[in-house]
């Protein structure tokens, strides 16, 4: 199956359709979503992306991410991707967005109009092979320190927006 991802302008309009890796091979600017699920002891799930990733392989990250389908809710998209990749259902809450850029080495440009989404689960993920190579929780403030200490580790997105989700999500837990 083809994956297609939705063009946007700067104010996340939709503008056009565009084949995934197309995408990424011309850094057009398109809709995504990043997940950040916590569990009930506030700690993050984080995946390492597959080896075989497209990009980024074998780096940690969020807990999901992905593209909307030409004409779906981000929220809808949020919650299928995440099954599909980590085997999880829970309700997610859009927290902000934010606009960011990043080219890699093999070519490909990650220029995403990112949707930031939060869920709350205790359940065990069942991450598909394909995709997550392992799976850890991670304390929110331990894992601040992590990315500046050893940012090689982690993707370009998590590095650009976690400051920002663990701002917030204190700000949810009352902290």
């Amino acid at each position: 199956m083809i994956e297609e991802v939705m063009l946007v302008d700067h104010d996340d309009q939709r503008i056009g359709v565009m084949e995934k890796m197309e995408a990424h091979l011309k850094g057009a600017l398109h809709r995504a979503f990043s997940i950040f699920v916590f569990n009930s002891s506030g700690k993050l799930l984080l995946q390492q992306r597959a080896l075989e990733k497209y990009h980024s392989g074998g780096l940690w990250t969020n807990s999901c991410c992905g593209h909307p389908r030409p004409g779906e809710d981000v929220l809808d998209a949020g919650k299928r991707r995440l099954m599909e990749e980590t085997g999880l259902t829970c309700e997610l809450e859009e927290l902000f967005t934010f606009v960011y850029r990043h080219e890699f080495p093999n070519g490909l440009t990650e220029y995403e109009y990112d949707h930031v989404l939060i869920g709350f689960s205790d359940e065990a993920p069942r991450p598909d092979p394909a995709e997550i190579a392992d799976h850890c929780y991670q304390d929110p403030e331990k894992l601040s320190v992590a990315l500046k200490e050893q940012p090689e580790l982690y993707t370009a997105w998590l590095q650009i927006c976690y400051d920002r989700v663990l701002e917030t999500f204190k700000q949810k837990q009352g902290a």
